[in-house]
């Protein structure tokens, strides 16, 4: 058995990581513990206050007596305000205090670029512009080159909570371009679980989405790789037939 920890801020789309969790279907457990959120908005001075070391601090305990073996850091926007060095000072200290390997879900979706082989990605973020742009920073500071940025302007977390598959294929669409290589869903306040094959369908190309990409990220820490065609290209890598 692989236990994995993740620290997700509040609660909005945490139901994802079980549905995650039964469609890899092996002997991989995802154990998730809340942080406090505070005030829920998509402004620069309350995302920065959701990652603070205070209140990331508050789960690492309880993952490392849960038997975690590797803790990622579920939280899109809180990972990327800081820019590249930052996130990686963030890090750093999160697997100082965890005693084990540690990420965050901005460094998930570097990596997963790199992985699916993506040279140029969309951004589709539910995040407003401002937000949205420093994303698209981030990932080029990982080496990606971002092609589109398209913000929905949601101001809360619990507003993208409640988006359904209509929204994020909206959010999708509106973010592709023909020479993007992938689409990239940032938010981990978004429920994309369920809809991953669909939006592949649909775009005819590779979608990274937060909390997918998040489970990936933990995966890779504990050096385990897992089949799950159900997750997306991430997971496979057979190929996208565009309907």
């Amino acid at each position: 058995m692989t236990a994995l920890g993740f620290l997700y801020p509040g609660h909005s789309a945490e139901d994802d990581y079980p549905r995650i969790e039964q469609l890899i279907g092996s002997d991989i457990r995802l154990d998730v513990v809340h942080t406090p959120i505070g005030e829920d908005a998509h402004r620069m001075d309350a995302l920065r206050e959701i990652a603070s070391p205070e209140r990331l601090a508050v789960g690492v305990e309880e993952l490392r007596m849960a038997g975690a073996e590797a803790v990622v850091w579920a939280c899109t926007s809180g990972s990327f305000l800081g820019g590249w060095e930052g996130a990686h000072e963030q890090v750093r200290a999160l697997a100082l205090a965890a005693g084990m390997p540690a990420s965050s879900t901005s460094f998930a979706f570097v990596h997963a670029v790199r992985e699916i082989k993506a040279v140029r990605v969309a951004v589709g973020a539910p995040y407003p512009d401002d937000v949205a742009a420093l994303f698209a920073d981030f990932l080029r500071a990982g080496g990606t080159e971002v092609v589109a940025v398209r913000g929905s302007g949601a101001a809360t977390a619990a507003e993208v909570g409640t988006w359904g598959e209509a929204e994020v294929l909206a959010l999708a669409r509106q973010a592709d371009t023909p020479d993007a290589d992938a689409v990239l869903l940032p938010d981990n306040a978004l429920h994309t679980a369920a809809h991953i094959p669909a939006l592949e369908r649909r775009l005819g190309k590779p979608v990274l989405t937060a909390n997918q990409v998040t489970v990936w990220e933990g995966l890779r820490l504990a050096d385990r790789r897992v089949n799950a065609p159900t997750l997306g290209a991430l997971f496979t890598r057979e190929p996208i037939v565009q309907v």
